[in-house]
């Protein structure tokens, strides 16, 4: 297992001997430390939990990668070909644990961060952790997640609601909702993915409330998966590939217009480049097209005890989930020195650093129409390697 009692950085060492920080554990924090010390630059991975994978250990059980295996390998250890071709969650947790183990990370768990400013001397970064602890480092790398706070909407109203309400991040299995109605809000590829899993599971009626009606993919067609062609097309115009899009979409998947679902009307990479990924289809097209999953409107709150909806119908199902997202929880950690943008997510990623603050960077923060993990792989090596240019 890696070190979870390795030594912190005094803040009497020289610049010199301080270590890189990187914040966070997972997929993103592990592999830049890989990077790091591939290049001689000792680096200490610190982490709230008490075990590295934190956030993949809470997602729910259905969840699998929506990017091949073999283009999900974080740098210097493949992932296993028993794995299969796409990863389920309990074996991204058992690929991150012998991440850390194989390449003898050092990583300190129990730790959180709670803000990071400039050092005194102007040579580093300070880190104010729990425990009262102070931490100087060369540079800190935030790879604290993209699903870091869970979002649950101030709906007018809801508490009056009787039934039970959850957002997405404490729903696991269907167990619980056994013969039970069951609205499901948001149709990212969460929401879709919990409400085909909540039909499979034995849910008596299970609705899916929309806003926007998303773009959907097939994740793998004749073998060859989505992820192949967000590659392919990422660094081409966008309205090149929107104007491509439109004609694939028709070809392979149905028009569920009759159902609540038209086919958006703004393209599919502008609405990448607004942050909205394409729903990768693992089961929502049939079971909306059978009924099993109905559409309805967008929620807007609560009355008397029911769900109220945007088209000015009233529902009463017994349990919601909020698949609404979340919040990259970033605002108390670095707001200050002015790297976030109005949506409070940082300016740069990978190996740029702000203006302003040099040697602070950032992975793991964009949701790549490519693949997630593809792209932390690409941006640990990146950031690696800016770090110890910087360093000599």
């Amino acid at each position: 297992m890696a070190d979870s009692r390795a030594s912190f950085t005094d803040l009497s060492a020289t610049p010199a001997d301080r270590p890189v920080y990187v914040v966070g554990a997972g997929p993103g924090g592990l592999a830049v430390a890989y990077a790091l010390r591939a290049r001689g630059v000792r680096a200490v991975v610190l982490e709230k939990s008490d075990r590295v994978g934190a956030s993949w250990r809470r997602h729910y059980d259905r969840l699998r990668l929506h990017t091949t295996r073999r283009l999900s390998a974080l740098p210097g250890l493949a992932i296993p070909r028993r794995f299969g071709r796409w990863v389920a969650r309990d074996d991204v947790v058992r690929y991150l644990e012998k991440y850390a183990e194989h390449h003898g990370l050092e990583i300190v768990t129990g730790v959180e961060v709670f803000r990071v400013e400039k050092a005194a001397d102007g040579a580093g970064w300070l880190l104010h952790a729990s425990g009262g602890r102070e931490l100087t480092g060369a540079a800190v790398v935030v790879a604290t997640g993209h699903n870091h706070t869970p979002r649950l909407p101030e709906w007018p109203g809801a508490e009056s609601y009787e039934g039970e309400l959850l957002h997405a991040s404490s729903y696991r299995n269907p167990k619980p909702f056994e013969g039970r109605d069951v609205l499901v809000v948001g149709v990212g590829n969460t929401g879709a993915e919990i409400a085909v899993d909540l039909v499979a599971g034995g849910a008596s009626r299970v609705r899916l409330a929309v806003r926007t009606a998303p773009h959907i993919v097939r994740r793998s067609t004749a073998g060859w998966a989505a992820q192949y062609t967000g590659i392919v097309v990422r660094r081409l115009p966008v309205r090149l590939v929107d104007r491509l899009a439109r004609p694939m979409a028709r070809l392979s998947t149905p028009d569920l217009s009759a159902h609540g679902l038209p086919r958006p009307e703004a393209g599919l990479y502008s609405r990448v480049r607004q942050g909205a990924i394409p729903v990768q289809d693992v089961g929502l097209i049939d079971a909306v097209r059978t009924g099993k999953v109905e559409i309805v409107a967008a929620v807007e709150g609560f009355e008397d005890g029911k769900v109220a909806l945007a088209d000015g119908t009233r529902i009463a199902p017994d349990a919601v989930i909020a698949a609404t997202g979340y919040s990259r929880g970033l605002d108390s950690l670095v707001g200050h020195l002015g790297v976030l943008n109005e949506r409070g997510r940082p300016t740069v990623h990978g190996a740029r650093t702000p203006k302003d603050a040099p040697g602070l960077y950032f992975t793991g923060f964009t949701n790549p129409i490519s693949g997630m993990f593809r792209e932390l792989a690409i941006d640990a090596e990146k950031i690696a390697k800016s770090v110890a240019r910087r360093l000599r």
